[in-house]
Formats: structure tokens, C-alpha cells, sequence
């Protein structure tokens, strides 16, 4: 992964399932593997629900009405994937992990030092 690499449909799931996002202001949001997302605001919850269209983006639904569709792209610092950015057209939310975790790179890294016994 690097940054702004675009989640694939597949990744999506386990993009937003793998830890709560906090974004710049102020706001947290948390994904179920089930569809179901909770958006707290000021200490506010709001319920909606998340799902990945036919058309591989991420879209999410807030009752009674809202629903809107996202490209997902990732945050990437220091060979740390730190975040994910949520585009809809010129307009961008960027969502930072609680814990960052590290990138692809970086893992094909320590699987072949692990499988070299860790002679590196």
C-alpha cells in the first residue's frame, strides 16, 4: 500500500472494520462487519449503515434518507497505513486509526525475514 492507493472492493471490510476512525474534527466513527456504523459527533451517536456497491465503492446510509458513495483511498505515513481518506468528487473526509498498522511492504518485509529464521 501506499498513499492515496485506492481500497479495493475486497479491502473495504477490512479498511473500516479494523478500527475506529477519528477524523479532524473531533468526530469518531465505528464499522461493524455486520453493515451496521455508529458516527458520534459532540458526544451525539447516530446510527447508520455501511456496504460496498456493485460497483466496488464504499456507500453508506443514515436513516431516514441519506445515502452516499465514496471512493476510499489510504493514508499512508512512514510505511504506516494511519488512515483512510473518503472521496466524493472534489470533496475528501480523511479518518485517522486509533492504532496505525503497517503496510504491505513492510509486512512481505518480515514474512521473508521470518521465514529466513530471522537471520537478517
Amino acid at each position: 500500500m501506499k498513499q492515496d492507493d485506492i481500497v479495493l472492493a475486497e479491502e473495504i471490510p477490512y479498511a473500516v472494520t479494523r478500527a475506529p476512525l477519528h477524523y479532524t474534527d473531533g468526530a469518531t466513527q465505528t464499522f461493524d462487519a455486520a453493515g451496521g456504523t455508529v458516527y458520534v459527533e459532540n458526544g451525539r451517536p447516530v446510527r447508520g449503515e455501511w456496504y460496498v456497491d456493485a460497483t466496488g465503492r464504499f456507500c453508506s446510509f443514515w436513516p431516514p434518507s441519506y445515502r452516499a458513495c465514496y471512493e476510499v483511498q489510504w493514508i499512508v505515513e512512514d510505511h504506516l497505513v494511519v488512515g483512510l481518506s473518503f472521496r466524493k468528487g472534489t470533496h475528501a473526509t480523511e479518518g485517522r486509526y486509533e492504532a496505525p498498522m503497517l503496510d504491505d511492504l513492510v509486512m512481505q518485509e518480515l514474512q521473508v525475514w521470518a521465514d529466513d529464521g530471522g537471520a537478517h
